[in-house]
């Protein structure tokens, strides 16, 4: 029988429902305006074997159908998820897997398929709600319900759950999720907002999660279903105290001469001359002693060793920081990691290139510049859009001393490039200043920590690099946190990876001097709270306009001018319905003009709607009198204007002067005074038919329509 609840936010109706359909699942039918969204969830009888993980993985599968679309390709069905379906799967993930016991090792598939989809409401928070809901009343073990609201600010106005118009007016776009008690995820963009703001977003978006909790909880009594048995690991108890007879006093010793190696005079020693850092190259070492000596004693029991090597190391690490205030690699919680900076290294092929390092992170982003007809058309549910500005993140194996084979991009690589995107997105100038299609592409060459916010740090200075007139050069940080059952804690500024793996927080903030442009946060515990989220912003901005500073060390500004590699393009807009004329028959309007101008390329395309015209050639001169041609080709004579320049052609030649044709039927006299700059007799001595020359609009008759021209090329 058919369970409804409904959920009344700003205005907006949300309604879950279950029992109706896909019924051999734990299903909930989410509803919003005119979207629909089936959230189901399985999990496997049988234990996963070889995993020494939560086995849990959440898929967004966008349906065509569901915006009344058919997709594109030979086959018409749906291929690859989408990134947008990827971005919302981990969106999804990040909230939920700290509320699931990690020892559970059943398969665990959630799958939230799109129905229908109005393109006016994003469905994103309704798979989010629907995925807590569908856990809550399930019969698989689920800490405590996770509410999530979308917030918007436009003027003065808060808006929850804005519809996409509403998004692109807003100066936040931020979702925020967590449960009754605290906040456990956020992801926020911004067109350099203040830390005041977002924080406002965060508590106003908090008051809405408590809402949708207790809906939660609701809905539990009246459809809920009794929990089921789960295989869970149990750590071998004997092992974990042979791990700690053999390995505690040897790793506490390097822990000790790291508190002596800390000072500043001393600290090089940690940091020079190892792989991944003075610590993890050492406790390396003794995990892999510890290991073949109880591989003999507990053969069957690998998984206990390895966690219990794994929960020792984090122990005593958290340990230090908590007590002592110093970090596996000698710093202290508010200190940065050595930064270089690097630009122009290929400057002859490349259109613009950074190399960010702090310690032994690196990314190398590399720019390349294109005409709008290369903009990248995204097939999705949404209204028919292009991307002019695309950013691509790759993490191969070697950049952590590592193989595994090569096959395209990972959620992950996805997810960063994203991060990437966003935070940059605001600074790009807009397409009638900067008439580019834009791909950064971020290479990650060694990671220990924060690779998404060093490829923004590598991103600015490419862009700058190239000479595109950024708004502001963005810089970013990523925050950590090590917080104890006692509620002590301590925030930690630019984590490596082990500060990430065994902390509590990753919280990457990226933004200029005047705001923060994208935010995106992740808990490995049950939450935090507004005041510990204000306290780690704060020194977020401290530690990103350290950084910044350092980058603009090297470079302080965008070039001047765009690179000598990089091509130049004029692109202006005409009207669509004037693209089929301006063409010509099979091209040959485009062709002609291409030839007499010598250009490079030219093209005329249908762009968001509009008619779009891009120009590409080595000579500014030819750019700006092709582009003249075009413009006059849509003009007729009641458009003509006193003033206006036309690279005209000479049609006829008389006692008193030249006919000059301007556009398609309509043609000008040039005054036999106004041929050249001295006195002449004869007209043929210095112009012939067929001659193209650059005149200006001198007059327009008001009668009879005819026009006199004067020269501007002499």
């Amino acid at each position: 029988m058919e369970k409804r609840y409904e959920i009344d936010i700003n205005g907006k109706k949300m309604s879950f429902s279950t029992g109706k359909i896909a019924r051999q699942a734990n299903s909930v039918l989410v509803k919003l305006g005119g979207n629909g969204v089936l959230v189901t969830v399985v999990m496997n009888q049988k234990i996963a074997e070889n995993i020494d993980f939560l086995p849990l993985v959440v898929d967004v599968e966008e349906r065509m159908y569901a915006a009344g679309k058919i997709p594109g390709g030979f086959f018409r069905r749906e291929g690859r998820a989408s990134d947008k379906a990827i971005l919302n799967s981990r969106l999804t993930d990040r909230p939920l897997r700290p509320l699931f016991n990690k020892n559970i090792r059943n398969e665990i598939q959630i799958i939230a398929t799109v129905l229908s989809f109005d393109q006016v409401n994003p469905y994103d928070i309704l798979v989010m709600n629907g995925t807590s809901m569908a856990l809550c009343i399930s019969d698989i073990p689920f800490e405590e319900p996770v509410g999530a609201v979308r917030i918007a600010k436009v003027g003065e106005n808060w808006i929850v759950n804005p519809v996409y118009s509403e998004i692109e007016e807003s100066i936040i776009d931020i979702v925020v999720a967590g449960t009754e008690e605290a906040i456990l995820m956020a992801e926020a963009g911004g067109k350099e907002v203040p830390e005041e703001v977002v924080l406002e977003a965060i508590e106003r978006a908090h008051n809405e999660i408590k809402k949708i909790v207790n809906i939660q909880k609701e809905f539990k009594k009246i459809a809920g279903r009794e929990k089921r048995e789960t295989y869970n690991f149990e750590l071998n108890k004997d092992v974990e105290k042979r791990v700690r007879e053999l390995a505690e006093e040897k790793i506490q010793e390097i822990l000790n001469s790291i508190m002596k190696y800390s000072k500043d005079d001393k600290k090089k020693i940690l940091l020079d001359n190892t792989d991944k850092g003075y610590f993890q190259d050492r406790v390396s070492i003794i995990r892999e002693e510890t290991e073949k000596k109880l591989e003999s004693e507990f053969p069957e029991d690998k998984e206990s060793i390895d966690e219990s090597f794994k929960e020792l190391e984090r122990e005593l690490v958290r340990k230090m920081i908590l007590e002592k205030g110093v970090r596996p690699d000698g710093r202290k919680p508010d200190e940065i990691r050595e930064i270089s900076c690097e630009v122009g290294l290929f400057p002859e092929t490349t259109h613009g290139m950074g190399l960010f390092t702090r310690g032994k992170t690196q990314a190398l982003t590399i720019l390349a510049l294109g005409s709008i007809k290369e903009a990248q058309k995204i097939d999705s549910l949404g209204k028919e859009e292009f991307k002019r500005y695309i950013h691509h993140y790759n993490f191969p194996p070697f950049c952590t001393g590592e193989t595994w084979p090569l096959r395209g991009p990972k959620r992950r690589d996805i997810g960063h490039g994203a991060l990437a995107e966003k935070a940059l997105r605001p600074m790009i100038p807009d397409e009638d200043k900067f008439p580019y299609v834009l791909r950064l592409v971020s290479e990650i060459l060694q990671s220990n920590g924060s690779t998404s916010m060093a490829s923004v740090c590598g991103s600015t200075l490419a862009l700058m690099d190239a000479g595109v007139p950024i708004l502001n050069p963005v810089s970013g940080i990523a925050m950590g946190l090590i917080k104890s059952e006692d509620d002590k804690f301590v925030i930690l500024k630019d984590i490596q990876g082990i500060e990430d793996f065994y902390g509590d927080m990753d919280f990457k903030v990226a933004g200029t001097k005047n705001g923060i442009t994208a935010l995106q946060m992740d808990m490995k515990i049950k939450g935090i709270n507004l005041d510990i989220i204000k306290q780690t912003m704060e020194k977020a901005r401290e530690g990103r306009l350290f950084i910044l500073d350092r980058m603009l060390e090297v470079i302080p500004e965008p070039r001047k001018s765009l690179s000598k590699s990089a091509p130049k393009i004029t692109t202006f807009k005409i009207p669509r319905e004037k693209i089929g004329e301006v063409i010509g028959p099979g091209g040959k309007n485009i062709k002609s003009i291409k030839e007499e101008f010598d250009l490079d390329e030219i093209d005329i395309s249908d762009y968001n709607g509009e008619g779009m015209v891009s120009i590409i050639s080595s000579n500014d001169v030819n750019i700006k009198m092709a582009r003249k041609r075009i413009e006059g080709m849509l003009k007729g004579v009641e458009d003509i204007r006193v003033g206006e320049e036309f690279i005209g052609t000479v049609v006829g030649i008389t006692s008193y002067g030249a006919f000059i044709n301007l556009i398609p039927g309509v043609d000008g006299l040039l005054h036999i005074s106004k041929v050249t700059n001295k006195r002449i007799k004869d007209v043929k001595d210095y112009l012939k038919i067929g001659d193209k020359i650059l005149v200006r609009v001198g007059n327009v008759d008001s009668r009879t329509k005819k026009i006199g021209l004067e020269r501007t090329d002499i």
